[in-house]
């Protein structure tokens, strides 16, 4: 994990004396990026500066790269997992000056020009310099793994890893782009399909394209996107067996996992619960590496903290379970230094939790520098195909794309749609959108992943990235080798069904590396999930801290008065508090992270390291135990307990024969309960009379104190019941 920043003229003129400052300036943003060696190259039209994370060569892989004539200065950030492949096709013709995995570049170039990334492999970002030919080359990897902005005005270009880096010159605009960003997709999580380009959230500044080269005249600026890699389209069913596509899924995870472990560094792992991460540790398992997972109320109620240890003690690895206990609330300071490090409105629980993994892990194994993620397996493999089922199959997966697909092409035409969602049945077939937008439903799969991938540029790859590098650490991603992403793409459309649901491609692909208990699990998230609860409260209390100090601050900021609704934003954080069902608080989030970044972009921050109490190991032995129920308290339910609706709670019946009950909360409905399926527990809510003990209302129906503790405890958190001194 290193940074690039650079700037340079397209119109001949040479920079001026004070460019070497601007630099300075420049690379100091970046250093959390590159802690071990920070380097500075000034020629004539361009400079660039490179901050180094040292894990392949740290002697001698100093950055940039200079060709022996001094005409062409190339820097990368990322690493390249083919290189020592690469460096034989050079054997005997040119002399390296390192072990590096990133000066085969340099060579590349060279030798090929413009084709220079054809055959490389791995996740990056460059720059070159190329005197010869008066040219700035800017490039990224083919999925956009590692970042690289941009930003030009008349006669001049900045680049550079982070947003911030290119906030250090003084030509570069500073301004949140509101209107754009609350139309994104992605922050509004709109159920359409998008796939626009990533934004930056910011006027003025651009993401370089994935799997392409901008090439910039320095006479002139002149500029063509060279695309040397896109997305490929499904293959032609019967040219290829099922069975290709999952022994060559195993075989290029195995290889994609032993190039992820070149390093002259520790390398750890993170582990959850689940497949993708359990079959990538599996694969590495033969290092000795250590694993890292999260203790959090969320991973305790779905299992998830369990599982990642039952995995690792199957593997016979380490283990450490970073806790965040109920009282780990991010304070306001933490909180702006974890956003200014994101520089997205898009940071959230996510964000926190796995910065703080790294920050521990780092502190922990002190000569660590990578950590492997499962992350990316889900977005191509079918692994939210359950999820967007509603709970059916395959063909509700499908429709449910379908629908999606038909809400995007129409989304000019949103008079149209009532043809189809105004009605409990459409009044007009999916050919009928063909004569407004052609071809757009034809494959709502195909444009799903084209949503993914969009996703995963905006907020996979961002959280991954940052994250990371804040912490000095380098994230590697072992099922985003791009090789396996075009095997996934190529599926043939017959053959998706069978592979794709509920991730059966990678599941049957490893089940030789894996006991049967790992490949069946589901797919969890560590901070969401059956106990997502806790960290909604977590976020709640964060943004109402200090009398709603980060909401506050939002509102102050110079365009938030024109966008932001102040008093309907308190009024949304007092009700979560009350009840965590009455809204969606990573949503608030935003529209906060938002104002406060908006504040940032007038008065830049410096980069700041993590201030907030240092993440811990708790040693579980009894997931259930005392000393894990230490960490979230929950109110105690015991036999004697004696429980009362709480003040503004109904519960009411549908008209007769409709077997629906609701719980209404100060006037409106909060939850709804389905009398086929929880009928005990209607009649135990209305047994609650706030005189009698819980035994006695079990009693009465028939329910067993162990069953009913999930609701219980739910209720009571989301303040629909409440406590009573028993008399």
């Amino acid at each position: 994990m290193c940074g690039i920043a650079g700037f340079a003229h397209t119109d001949g003129r040479t920079l001026a004396g004070s460019a070497d400052a601007i630099l300075r300036d420049m690379a100091h943003a970046l250093r959390p990026r590159g802690p071990d060696d920070m380097q500075f190259h000034h020629t004539g039209p361009a400079c660039m500066s490179f901050t180094r994370l040292a894990l392949i060569d740290p002697e001698g892989g100093r950055q940039p790269f200079i060709s022996e004539d001094g005409n062409v200065i190339l820097a990368a950030n990322g690493e390249i997992y083919n290189y020592r492949e690469l460096r034989k096709g050079f054997e005997g013709r040119v002399r390296f000056r390192s072990e590096s995995d990133c000066e085969v570049l340099l060579h590349l170039y060279l030798e090929r020009g413009i084709d220079f990334l054809d055959d490389v492999r791995g996740m990056f970002g460059i720059a070159v310099i190329d005197l010869r030919e008066q040219r700035l080359l800017l490039a990224r990897d083919r999925l956009g793994i590692k970042p690289l902005f941009i930003h030009r005005n008349r006669d001049t270009v900045l680049f550079g890893s982070e947003v911030k880096a290119l906030f250090a010159h003084p030509d570069c605009p500073r301004e949140l782009d509101w209107a754009r960003a609350l139309a994104d997709q992605g922050l509004s999580s709109a159920p359409v399909m998008s796939d626009d380009e990533p934004v930056s959230w910011f006027k003025g500044i651009d993401h370089v394209p994935v799997g392409a080269i901008v090439d910039i005249s320095l006479r002139g600026g002149a500029t063509r996107v060279h695309r040397y890699w896109e997305l490929p389209a499904p293959a032609e069913a019967g040219g290829l067996p099922e069975a290709f596509f999952v022994r060559s899924m195993g075989d290029l995870l195995a290889s994609s996992v032993r190039e992820c472990l070149i390093a002259d560094a520790e390398i750890g792992v993170f582990l959850s619960g689940g497949l993708d991460s359990a079959a990538i540790t599996s694969l590495a398992a033969h290092t000795g590496l250590h694993t890292f997972s999260a203790l959090t109320g969320a991973t305790i109620v779905n299992k998830d903290a369990q599982y990642a240890r039952e995995t690792a003690d199957l593997l016979g690895l380490p283990n450490h379970q970073v806790a965040f206990g109920a009282d780990r609330i991010p304070s306001p300071d933490e909180w702006r230094r974890l956003l200014w490090l994101m520089e997205t409105p898009l940071c959230g629980p996510e964000q926190f939790y796995k910065s703080e993994m790294y920050r521990f892990a780092r502190a922990e194994r002190p000569e660590l520098k990578a950590i492997l993620l499962g992350s990316g397996a889900d977005e191509f493999s079918g692994g939210y195909s359950v999820a967007l089922s509603g709970g059916g199959d395959w063909e509700d997966f499908e429709g449910n794309l379908r629908t999606m697909a038909r809400r995007k092409a129409l989304g000019s035409q949103s008079a149209l749609s009532v043809w189809w969602e105004g009605t409990d049945l459409p009044l007009l077939s999916d050919d009928a959108v063909g004569a407004y937008a052609p071809g757009a439903v034809d494959d709502p799969y195909g444009s799903y992943l084209a949503w993914k991938f969009r996703d995963m540029q905006q907020y996979n790859f961002w959280v991954e990235d940052r994250t990371a590098s804040g912490n000095g650490v380098e994230a590697r991603v072992p099922f985003l080798d791009h090789r396996i992403i075009e095997l996934l793409a190529t599926v043939p459309r017959a053959y998706r069904k069978r592979l794709f649901w509920d991730k059966q491609v990678i599941r049957e692909a490893v089940r030789d590396i894996l006991p049967a208990e790992v490949i069946g699990r589901p797919k969890l998230a560590f901070y969401e999930g059956e106990g997502v609860r806790h960290t909604h409260r977590t976020f709640t209390r964060m943004l109402a801290q200090s009398g709603d100090e980060l909401v506050e601050e939002a509102l102050s900021s110079p365009r938030a008065a024109q966008y932001l609704d102040g008093a309907n934003i308190h009024r949304a954080l007092r009700r979560l508090e009350r009840d965590q069902g009455s809204g969606h608080v990573e949503l608030l989030l935003r529209v906060v992270n938002l104002g406060i970044l908006d504040l940032m972009a007038v008065d830049v921050p410096g980069s700041r390291a993590p201030n907030g109490p240092a993440p811990y190991e708790l040693r579980v032995t009894d997931f259930e135990g005392p000393e894990v129920q230490e960490l979230f308290p929950q109110a105690r339910i015991e036999e004697t307990s004696v429980f009362r609706l709480a003040e503004g709670v109904l519960v009411l019946d549908d008209v007769q024969g409709a077997n629906t009950s609701y719980v209404v909360v100060d006037g409106g409905i909060r939850f709804v309960i389905d009398h086929l399926t929880h009928a005990d527990w209607l009649r135990l809510l209305r047994g609650f009379d706030g005189r009698r003990p819980l035994s006695e209302a079990l009693a009465a129906t028939g329910c067993a104190l162990d069953a009913m503790r999930p609701l219980l405890d739910g209720s009571l958190e989301a303040g629909l019941l409440e406590s009573v001194d028993a008399p």
